[in-house]
C-alpha cells in the first residue's frame, strides 16, 4: 500500500532541535513551556510521531509550521481547498467569539455553495 502523503517526524524533530538550541533550553525545559510530556520528546527522539495536540502545542512553541513537514510520493502536495484556509483563519481569529466564527463560517460555506461555478 502507498502513503498519499505522511508527516517527516524526523525533520520536524531536528528543525525542533535547532529551535531548541538557538534559545539555549534543554529537552525538560522544552517539554515544560510547551506543555508537552516529556516522555512525548523522549518518543520523538526515538522516530515516533507526536500526537496531534503534542505536534500543534510544539509547532507553537517552537514558531514552525507543521505543514512544512508533510511529504508525498514525488512531493506534491494538494493546496488546501480555500474554504478550509478560510474557516481555519475565522476560528483563530482573536476578535472573534467561537459562536460568531462558527456563524461566519456556516455563512461563508452557504454562500459558497451558491455562487461557486463547477468546471
Amino acid at each position: 500500500m502507498t502513503k498519499a502523503g505522511w508527516f517527516d517526524a524526523e525533520a520536524f524533530y531536528a528543525a525542533l532541535d535547532a529551535v531548541r538550541l538557538a534559545r539555549r533550553r534543554n529537552w525538560k525545559q522544552v517539554a515544560g513551556e510547551s506543555g508537552v510530556s516529556a516522555s512525548t520528546l523522549t518518543r520523538m527522539a526515538q522516530g515516533k510521531r507526536p500526537d496531534v495536540d503534542g505536534l500543534a502545542a510544539l509547532a507553537v512553541w517552537s514558531g514552525l509550521d507543521a505543514d512544512d513537514y508533510i511529504r508525498s510520493e514525488g512531493e506534491e502536495v494538494t493546496k488546501p481547498e480555500p474554504l478550509a484556509m478560510i474557516s481555519t483563519y475565522l476560528r483563530s481569529d482573536p476578535h472573534l467569539s467561537d459562536e460568531a466564527a462558527v456563524a461566519l463560517d456556516e455563512l461563508i460555506k452557504a454562500t459558497y455553495e451558491r455562487l461557486r461555478k463547477d468546471l
